[in-house]
């Protein structure tokens, strides 16, 4: 008993050190135009509600497929808001992602019903929709695996002129930073895109988590495919045990090798055919498990693998190259295509048949540089400072992907940094109204601005002085005042070309008004607050001598009143002062005279 117990406990801790060390990934799903929080069957997975999001509207979902989440909402985004709308998502810990995007349809009889735009990742042109992707399950979405190197991601929306782009749901799934690896060319500047994942004999839809896959796989989508054509081949199945099928990086689901096809003896060869778009790169990655019964051991089953015709892969005995039935093997190839078919085939040269279990397509995107973080954030203040029209859009990299640069602005590649900066802005005519920003300084690459024919209004800063590589300026009909910044009066000397006719304020320079004497900001603010003191002492001295007027007349007015009372008691007192004067003569008199004698 104490030995079992000691077993058992070496084994527990030998497991815990391995299962603590890989975390479970990170996972962001996001639930287009929802208010709350959801959960989905069958697996209930957690949907965040709506977030991030730079415009757009909400509203009920029309999902175009069954494989398409059971999410009842969805967002659209008006060309009223924009050509480009994104989706910026701060939450993403740095690493490598599966992003899937699935679209939706608009529960609105004036919205188109099935939108054409295009969607890129962190800048790069991922996916166009074409005409008819209703009518397929796996054009319903668009996957693609990319690495986040900032802790960020943008997924942007591009209006094509045909419907308003519509979003369901977004899907960040962490997978291994090794996934998918498929040689020297693989690396942090290489996105692969999802063209095509193919389960085969099977007719049942399923997610890696429907096979209870390895979360670490990217719950990757796997369209059934029973048969390549009819007599063409023949399904197998097990449910006996797959040996290292859910092994790093790729964590493909063991039941994935489940099922497969075999070629029959009408049809020897085995073979896919699906379009893809010319003159790109593909990346084939092909899976195998040898489970037909016929098949006892090595040497049985083997064929060749050919990709238009030119073989990749030969003499294929899954038994020999897996080290067993029941055993999965993957193998991988890069192709260049320059038409617009792929085709794999499948030829067998010992033992008459081929066996497939799985297919996946990945077109390889160059990453797209992105533009001087500095000259987005100048950009994005901008925007707000000069309140541009929602028509403008100016959302996510102004100018990345290429096929969709920010309305006004102009870019350069500069192959040296391997950075876009933007070279020229023209907002000529929009109506544009308000100060000039000083934030325009900054983007310091600037050889042409065109901000003629709008509303600006106040002085033109002195941050403009800055931008050396300017060359054009067109400032003309609008209502500039005040001085010229001497910097940008001085170039004029060196060939630049600068239009600041049709602002009545402005003077300076040879061809407008002369300026008077010139007042730097805080002399003018001092001036403003000594005036505005002197105003106040002269108001607070007029009511002082105002009041005192009043007083005085108010005084004036009590004394006219009590006049005529006071001149009568003044001669009363002045009779008796008299009779008293003419009383006291006469005592004097009788005393000299002697006492008075009565009868």
């Amino acid at each position: 008993m104490l030995r079992f117990t000691l077993l058992w406990l070496l084994l527990f801790f030998l497991y815990l050190p391995s299962s603590s060390a890989r975390p479970a990934p990170f996972a962001m799903r996001i639930s287009c135009g929802a208010r709350q929080n959801v959960r989905t069957p069958p697996t209930y997975a957690l949907w965040y509600k709506d977030f991030a999001y730079t415009g757009g509207v909400p509203a009920n979902a029309t999902p175009p497929s069954f494989v398409t989440p059971p999410l009842k909402t969805l967002r659209y985004f008006p060309l009223s808001d924009g050509p480009e709308n994104c989706y910026s998502i701060n939450r993403a810990p740095k690493g490598h992602y599966t992003v899937r995007i699935f679209f939706g349809l608009v529960t609105q009889p004036e919205v188109d019903n099935e939108p054409l735009f295009d969607v890129s990742v962190e800048g790069t042109l991922i996916h166009s929709l074409k005409s008819g992707w209703t009518s397929h399950d796996d054009q319903v979405f668009a996957e693609a695996l990319v690495f986040l190197l900032d802790g960020t991601v943008s997924i942007c929306f591009h209006s094509t002129g045909h419907g308003d782009p519509a979003i369901i749901s977004i899907e960040i799934l962490q997978v291994d930073d090794k996934a998918y690896y498929f040689g020297p060319e693989w690396g942090k500047g290489v996105i692969l895109k999802t063209t095509s994942r193919l389960t085969c004999g099977t007719s049942k839809p399923r997610f890696d988590e429907d096979y209870s896959g390895d979360h670490w796989g990217g719950d990757r989508f796997w369209l059934p495919v029973r048969t390549f054509g009819q007599n063409a081949d023949e399904p197998r199945s097990t449910e006996g045990r797959i040996k290292q099928a859910s092994d790093a990086p790729n964590f493909y689901p063991e039941a994935l090798y489940q099922s497969a096809i075999v070629s029959t003896d009408i049809q020897p060869d085995l073979a896919y055919t699906m379009d893809v778009d010319p003159n790109k790169n593909y990346s084939i990655w092909l899976h195998f498990a040898e489970i037909d019964a016929s098949i006892t051991g090595a040497g049985q089953r083997v064929f060749d693998v050919l990709i238009n015709g030119d073989t990749v892969f030969e003499d294929i005995d899954v038994v020999d190259m897996s080290g067993d039935r029941y055993t999965a093997l993957v193998l991988n190839t890069t192709v260049a295509l320059s038409g617009r078919t792929l085709t794999i085939t499948f030829r067998p040269k010992k033992g008459k048949h081929a066996i497939l279990n799985a297919i996946e397509v990945f077109q390889i995107i160059a990453a797209e540089s992105k533009t001087l973080p500095e000259e987005v954030r100048a950009l994005q203040a901008l925007k707000k400072a000069l309140g541009l029209p929602s028509r403008f859009g100016w959302d996510g990299d102004p100018c990345v992907p290429k096929e969709h640069p920010w309305s006004g602005a102009d870019c350069h590649f500069d192959k040296s940094g391997s950075k876009w900066f933007i070279d020229g802005l023209n907002f000529s005519g929009n109506t544009i109204h308000g100060p000039i920003p000083s934030s325009l300084g900054t983007v310091t690459s600037l050889e042409i601005l065109d901000l003629s024919y709008n509303n600006l209004t106040g002085s033109i800063p002195e941050s403009l002085g800055q931008l050396t590589a300017l060359r054009r300026l067109n400032l003309n009909g609008n209502s500039l005042s005040e001085r010229v910044p001497s910097a940008l009066g001085g170039r004029l000397l060196n060939g630049a070309s600068f239009n600041f006719t049709d602002n009545a304020g402005l003077c300076g320079i040879p061809g407008l008004p002369t300026c008077g004497p010139h007042l730097s900001a805080g002399a003018k603010v001092g001036i403003a607050f000594g005036t505005a003191l002197s105003f106040l002492l002269l108001v607070t001295c007029s009511v002082c001598w105002w009041k005192r007027q009043q007083n005085i007349h108010r005084a004036q007015q009590i004394a006219a009143r009590g006049a005529p009372y006071a001149k009568s008691r003044t001669q009363f007192s002045h009779d008796i002062q008299l009779s008293r004067h003419h009383n006291h003569g006469q005592a004097r008199t009788a005393a000299e005279n002697g006492p008075s004698l009565l009868s």
